[in-house]
């Protein structure tokens, strides 16, 4: 007496098209190059690359609204040349006077 006990599989299981589509479900999501972890960080990084594009916008339009007011007045164009650039009149003498704390920092910076 040899019992043989048949393992029952559910018919949807059986089905091909079931199977292939499984299979395809878990190449795309896992094993592809392009699988759902790839597209998460590529969504990420334009994410990022989004906020890092306003914020350069903003300050684009910050630049171009300073540069207005610079052409517009040249009491304000000799202002920002002054304080900027550290020009002078023929006739004047400048003195720069720099904190040491600055002067460290400066230093640090251009050591690295």
């Amino acid at each position: 007496m040899s019992v043989s006990k048949s393992i029952k599989i559910p018919a949807y299981l059986r089905n091909k098209f079931i199977i292939a589509s499984a299979a395809f479900v878990i190449w795309i999501g896992f094993l592809d190059r392009n699988n759902l972890l790839s597209q998460f960080q590529l969504q990420s990084e334009v994410n990022k690359l989004e906020s890092q594009k306003a914020f350069f916008r903003s300050e684009i339009d910050k630049t171009r609204e300073e540069q207005r007011e610079l052409l517009s007045s040249p009491e304000k164009l000799e202002k920002f040349a002054r304080e900027q650039y550290l020009m002078k009149k023929d006739n004047e003498d400048l003195f720069i006077i720099k904190d040491e704390n600055e002067a460290a920092q400066a230093t640090k910076k251009k050591e690295k």
